[in-house]
């Protein structure tokens, strides 16, 4: 199955963030799937992981490599499948795998625990909680169960989720009627992996971009602007466009943080070379890959931006500190997002967190709100 858009159909969910949500209802409606076991590369974005993009392995854009079975194959067909796909086809050892341990009302997932033995009684096996071995639901409601994970040179190559479990609103859970199975296996870490690099940043998914790249530049600042670009030319080709809420708001925040980072170093033009480069990576792999088009985007939201970014890290610089009402000044004044006070802040903004500052934001749209209402009142 082709990869679905990044915007899902899901509204409870703001992006695509996994293979299975294109999927979702055909674990309780296995009927209306196109085939009972289907396989797809889907394009994802999370932002849960945002703080962390710089270093070796997390990103907010990346390819899902994913299959998926309603009701046809199960739990040993599964783990053998990937076994054989991971020590068979491609030719890696397995340090050791995790499976669920049980937790509260629901069973340990001794089932997975035995085929594993089967395949190999030496085997390293690992049991968690639901913290680390229980997938979903996505969004507020849906198909839930436990996992197993694969782990290679001490990463987490493949989660195998069993979804045995419907979770509803009230977070209460209910047997499924079949057993649905929905993989997940990040195509950039299973690169990094096969070509024996160190991280994620070293393979052909972004080395075009990072040798592209001035060496003055911090490599943690390198990866930030490669993993951003990816998702700003993906967003923009499946439709997004800057705003100030929710999509676009997303995106918004990724393009203003390359442009702050080329502005500081005096490198005005590096994000649309970039750009230009991850386009050129996917232009024909996937539709409506038109690096025009993302072109026109970005130059838009640049000249809105470039007006305000140097004055508003002017006066970023003039702070003793920076706490949540003086940096949601620096947002509402100069358009400064949350990651590049925290970035170029540094000590001035080591007590500043993303909930406080997200808070702060609410906080003001609640005050502005209400003067909205105020007004109205008046006017009847």
């Amino acid at each position: 199955m082709p990869s679905s858009s990044l915007i899902p159909d899901d509204q409870s969910v703001l992006f695509t963030t996994a293979g299975m949500q294109q999927f979702k209802k055909y674990y309780t409606n296995p009927e209306l799937a196109p085939a009972k076991n289907v396989a797809s590369i889907q394009k994802c974005l999370r932002t849960s992981d945002i703080d962390e993009v710089g270093d070796e392995s997390h990103l907010t854009f990346f390819e899902m490599l994913g299959n998926f079975s309603f009701g046809g194959y199960g739990k040993e067909e599964a783990i053998k499948y990937a076994n054989v796909f991971i020590t068979e086809d491609l030719g890696l050892k397995i340090d050791y795998v995790s499976v669920f341990g049980g937790e509260g009302d629901i069973q340990a997932d001794e089932e997975s625990e035995k085929i594993w033995r089967s395949i190999d009684p030496e085997l390293k096996i690992k049991k968690n909680d639901k913290t680390n071995n229980f997938w979903g639901p996505t969004g507020d409601e849906g198909p839930c169960g436990p996992t197993t994970e694969i782990y290679i040179n001490g990463t987490e190559i493949w989660n195998i989720v069993f979804n045995e479990y419907y979770c509803g609103s009230d977070k209460s859970f209910r047997k499924l009627e079949r057993l649905g199975v929905d993989t997940g296996m990040g195509l950039e870490r299973l690169a990094a992996v096969i070509n024996g690099k160190d991280n994620i940043f070293e393979t052909e998914l972004f080395k075009p971009l990072i040798d592209l790249m001035p060496l003055e530049l911090d490599i943690r600042i390198r990866r930030i602007i490669a993993d951003h670009s990816r998702a700003i030319s993906f967003l923009i080709a499946d439709g997004v466009r800057p705003a100030n809420k929710e999509q676009g708001y997303v995106l918004r925040r990724f393009m203003r943080r390359v442009i702050t980072y080329a502005y500081q170093k005096n490198i005005k033009t590096l994000p649309e070379i970039i750009l230009k480069a991850a386009a050129e990576l996917y232009h024909g792999v996937y539709q409506n890959f038109d690096f025009s088009v993302i072109k026109e985007v970005y130059d838009a939201e640049y000249q809105k931006f470039i007006k305000s970014v140097g004055s508003g890290l002017k006066e970023l610089e003039k702070l003793s500190s920076i706490s949540a009402q003086t940096a949601f000044r620096l947002y509402e004044s100069f358009g400064l997002p949350y990651e590049i006070i925290k970035d170029v802040g540094k000590e001035k903004a080591q007590g500043l967190t993303r909930e406080d500052f997200e808070n702060e934001i609410k906080k003001h749209q609640e005050v502005s709100r209400m003067g909205v209402l105020k007004k109205f009142k008046k006017t009847i």
